[in-house]
């Protein structure tokens, strides 16, 4: 009986840690299964490609939910990020000076954000709704609703290639490692826990709360304008209506890799395998030929399965 217990709580520890991966595992294999193609290596790498912008949006989301906020603009300030980028490049023909326009770009934006919800107390709900419209309107009118062509050699930053790796799959790997240490092995990163976990136990021991979540919103803005920079190389155009509904996808990819929606909790390799999970999902539907809208109700359930794990799993830590 003793030995039955122990085996128990044994698998309860590997699944409370390990679960991500445990799906992941099996959606390998049931892809893999289900189409002989799934498993090449141009596949994968088409997977990785695919998801390489939305992953690095979703790490942004990722650093904004762990401190108890959420960012609803990250779709549009991605487009304001591009055009801007976009246009930066045309002007001096200098890649370094178009991806630090992007990031400025998306820096500046995320900033106002943190300073609605820091400085004049409104929700991040309503702050980053509002920039939600905002950044789209100034994006529009900027490009006046139209796209920008002939990009020249500013799509070698989303379709180049350094040693057989396409550039995107780099960036995503390098903001997995920045993002992992961060939160791991920066004093900034154990804050932003801190604040996620218990905002006024943060507060008693001194920890400036403000301060902390304008930076987390800022440096998310910063990953947010590269991920425009990519996105419109890898489109070659500028796009002002692009990004619609990434917020949700993030959001998604955020919690379904094991970010507590309610803050304090994640793992930045947890955000990469779930980012996965949605490209292999994606992928495997389109191996298949569902329908698109139908492909639209599966990732649908699948947020709010993840949303409702996350609950429970939240209610049993605090039960236990």
């Amino acid at each position: 009986m003793n030995n039955v217990q122990e085996l128990k709580r044994l698998w309860d520890r590997i699944k409370a840690r390990f679960s991500i991966f445990l799906v992941l595992a099996g959606m390998i294999v049931i892809a893999s299964i289900i189409s002989p193609v799934f498993l090449s290596p141009r596949n994968i790498s088409n997977i990785a490609r695919q998801i390489s912008v939305i992953t690095i949006m979703a790490f942004a989301q990722t650093i904004v939910i762990i401190a108890g906020m959420i960012d609803l603009s990250v779709g549009s300030v991605m487009a304001l990020a591009g055009v801007f980028s976009v246009s930066a490049y045309q002007v001096t023909g200098s890649l370094l000076a178009a991806m630090l326009v992007g990031i400025a770009a998306g820096v500046v934006a995320s900033m106002i954000n943190g300073l609605f919800v820091t400085r004049m107390n409104v929700p991040p709900f309503i702050a980053t709704l509002g920039m939600l419209t905002a950044a789209r309107g100034v994006a529009l009118l900027y490009t006046r609703g139209q796209n920008i062509y002939q990009l020249g050699e500013y799509v070698v930053l989303g379709q180049g290639t350094v040693m057989g790796v396409p550039t995107p799959i780099i960036f995503m790997l390098l903001v997995t490692v920045f993002i992992w240490y961060l939160l791991n092995h920066l004093r900034l990163g154990r804050y932003i826990y801190a604040i996620g976990g218990n905002q006024e136990a943060a507060r008693a021991s001194g920890i400036q709360i403000k301060r902390i979540k304008l930076i987390t919103y800022m440096i998310s803005g910063a990953l947010v304008g590269m991920a425009g920079v990519l996105f419109m190389s890898r489109v070659n155009a500028g796009l002002p209506n692009a990004g619609i509904g990434f917020e949700l996808d993030t959001i998604s990819i955020a919690v379904i890799g094991g970010t507590s929606i309610t803050g304090g909790v994640c793992t930045a390799i947890g955000t990469l395998a779930g980012a996965f999970i949605i490209g292999i999902l994606n992928n495997i539907m389109n191996l298949v030929g569902i329908q698109s809208y139908i492909q639209a109700v599966v990732r649908g359930l699948i947020i709010v399965l993840a949303v409702a794990y996350d609950t429970r799993a939240k209610t049993k830590r605090k039960v236990g």
